[in-house]
């Protein structure tokens, strides 16, 4: 995976596509350019029989240019950089900062393609993909481009906990533009397995990633949250950005939605969480726990269990285990 950190200091994730794919998606398009290309030049040496040797040399050379030169030009300028080699192999030709390619990185990488492909049989190309960190060929290099993966294997995406309830928007307004991405990645960890970790090394680590965020942000944890639950929040508070740069509206709706979504789901687990907190994985609520669903267990600052309803908590048996005592008569008669 290369990354690539843009002038709006934003960290790409570009994943450089191997050389037998991209070997792979050649060897189509250049099947496919060959066969369009030999049927074309059968049809004008039927058409143009009785044209002299310099005018058919002319025009076999038109449509070697048009052919294998400029319709591959077209196709990735339309296509923004997938040809139907790269199609079929999920590759994609892109800028080497992320963004789609114009018709003048096309043109060049198709101007140098000539040289580094067809004259030379992808010998210049394949040493020059050896050669270089990210894969390039000359013509990348040259049109400053890059051919990445689109279709990365999907593997098992780590579960990071939602904050407390209580949490929700509580850090709207920090600042994260100055929190480094491996600080995230580090609190993502930590997030995702703090459940595996020692009770007293994951206080530790809690500490201090907490600490270490809140001198980038500004918002410095406050006494009555667990360093865990600060992480979470935070973290949800970074996802609901990116979600709402990235579909506008849309994810506030959808954000609107869900939260209500979640209370209705969560109303009565969010009440007992602090009673079920002995229960936790470490035993210590100051930290924050994971249940044995897997799902943290986050204690409510200066808040003692309720009961969802009144109907929700039923009053205990004697400890005999036989018949509860009556109840002493009050006098109190009800009306007819």
């Amino acid at each position: 995976m290369s990354e690539l950190v843009t002038g709006e200091a934003v960290a790409l994730e570009l994943r450089p596509a191997k050389l037998p794919s991209r070997a792979l998606a050649l060897v189509i398009d250049l099947a496919v350019a060959w066969g369009v290309y030999l049927g074309v030049t059968i049809g004008i040496v039927a058409s143009t029989a009785s044209l002299d040797d310099a005018a058919a040399a002319a025009v076999a050379v038109a449509s070697f240019l048009l052919i294998l030169v400029g319709i591959p030009i077209a196709v990735e300028t339309l296509s923004h950089g997938r040809s139907l080699g790269k199609l079929a192999c999920g590759l994609r030709v892109v800028r080497d900062d992320g963004g789609p390619i114009r018709f003048r990185h096309a043109l060049v990488r198709g101007a140098m393609g000539v040289v580094e492909i067809l004259m030379t049989f992808g010998v210049v190309a394949c040493i020059a993909s050896l050669v270089s960190a990210r894969g390039r060929r000359l013509g990348d290099v040259f049109a400053g481009t890059l051919v990445v993966r689109e279709r990365v294997p999907a593997g098992h995406a780590a579960f990071v906990p939602p904050p407390p309830p209580w949490l929700a928007g509580r850090f709207a307004g920090a600042d994260l533009s100055a929190v480094p991405e491996e600080l995230w990645l580090s609190i993502r960890q930590y997030l995702t397995r703090m459940g595996q970790l020692d009770p007293q090394v994951g206080l530790a680590v809690a500490g201090r990633l907490a600490g270490e965020l809140a001198a980038r942000t500004g918002a410095s944890v406050p006494p009555d949250v667990p360093p865990a639950a600060y992480l979470a929040a935070v973290v949800h508070e970074r996802q609901t950005r990116d979600a709402q740069r990235a579909f506008g509206g849309a994810a506030e709706a959808f954000g609107a939605a869900g939260a209500i979504g979640a209370i209705g789901a969560n109303g009565a687990a969010g009440a007992s969480g602090a009673a079920d907190a002995s229960g936790a994985v470490g035993g210590d609520v100051s930290g924050g726990g994971v249940g044995g669903s897997g799902q943290p267990s986050w204690p409510a600052p200066g808040r003692s269990p309720q009961p969802h309803s009144p109907t929700a908590a039923s009053p205990a048996g004697p400890p005999g285990g036989g018949e509860a005592p009556a109840a002493p008569a009050t006098g109190f008669v009800p009306p007819a």
